[in-house]
């Protein structure tokens, strides 16, 4: 029961595309991996007869090379604007919700049973799951309803690598910040940092990196160097996402794309120490 998750100090830091990454990554180290995201918002799902969850979730388990099934993200929330979401559960539309009803009355009972529930299958049937936060789990005026983050990670009894996006600047006051932010209890499941979507010269961050480890004592793990990827984003941000069609052409196209962007991660992550923290 081998679990590894990736939060982030905020969203769009790059979660997503480093799960991807892990998933190619170890399923090419002879693993069987799947993902996993107990709760994701977004536009874009990708349907079957039987269930519908986030394409990110999807893209993730061509990845990982694993069955794509309703467990891979159990909650799925369709923003419709004013507060008011279509929540999927376990695949199947469940109701239209205002967020102070999700909230209150759903994430805490049928919420965290659905995540935990899909999560505890998947890792009965696979030798390593790879779960993704949402967000930032440093969220103070959520954190009693966060779902997606540090309650999951504990389930899971997950090593948890933090990832920040430098390239907006601040990411050393952000892991800081987050690690300052989140209940003691949840502290010492954060082992490692990942600095994603760096410009420049390496050398130049190195005395960063010795402080925040001074600070934290949590070392940074590496560092992603800003890439061009082609492949489908979230709606998230300021990023206008597209939508695909699943065949065949597209599909290999994909693959491809995650195998480039898994070489570029591998080469730029500790990977050792990773697996060490998964054994």
């Amino acid at each position: 029961m081998k679990s590894l998750m990736i939060q982030g100090t905020a969203s769009g830091v790059g979660k997503t595309t480093l799960v991807a990454a892990l998933c190619r990554i170890f399923s090419d180290k002879g693993y069987n991996v799947a993902p996993f995201k107990s709760q994701n918002m977004s536009n874009f799902g990708y349907a079957t007869p039987n269930f519908e969850i986030s394409r990110a979730q999807v893209i993730q388990a061509i990845a990982a090379r694993c069955k794509i099934e309703s467990d891979l993200n159990p909650i799925m929330l369709k923003p419709l604007g004013n507060y008011y979401s279509t929540v999927y559960l376990n695949g199947k539309r469940y109701k239209k919700m205002h967020a102070k009803d999700y909230y209150s009355n759903f994430v805490n009972t049928k919420g965290i049973k659905a995540a935990t529930d899909s999560l505890f299958r998947l890792q009965n049937n696979y030798d390593l799951v790879i779960l993704e936060g949402a967000g930032s789990p440093a969220e103070i005026n959520l954190q009693k309803y966060d779902i997606a983050n540090m309650r999951i990670a504990q389930k899971a009894k997950a090593s948890v690598l933090l990832v920040s996006d430098i390239d907006k600047g601040g990411s050393f006051a952000s892991l800081a910040g987050t690690m300052a932010l989140i209940e003691k209890k949840y502290q010492k499941l954060i082992k490692g940092f990942v600095l994603n979507k760096f410009r420049g010269d390496i050398d130049v961050l190195k005395p960063g990196f010795r402080k925040i480890k001074q600070l934290t004592k949590i070392p940074v793990l590496g560092t992603i160097p800003m890439f061009k990827l082609n492949l489908p984003e979230e709606d998230s941000l300021n990023v206008k996402a597209k939508e695909i069609t699943w065949t065949k052409n597209n599909i290999s196209k994909i693959d491809k794309e995650l195998d480039k962007l898994a070489k570029i991660v591998k080469n730029n992550l500790d990977i050792k120490k990773i697996e060490m923290l998964i054994k």
